[in-house]
């Protein structure tokens, strides 16, 4: 095999991430932007 099944698993994942940026999961800049706009 010329990739262990770690690496394929995590490369499917990116690609999954990347067909879906705006899912479920929020980015650390959204998090960061609601954490600054909390007084």
């Amino acid at each position: 095999m010329s990739k262990s099944q770690r690496q394929h698993e995590r490369e499917w994942t990116v690609r999954k991430q990347d067909q879906n940026p705006h899912g479920k999961v929020k980015s650390l800049k959204q998090i960061s932007n609601e954490i600054g706009k909390q007084p």
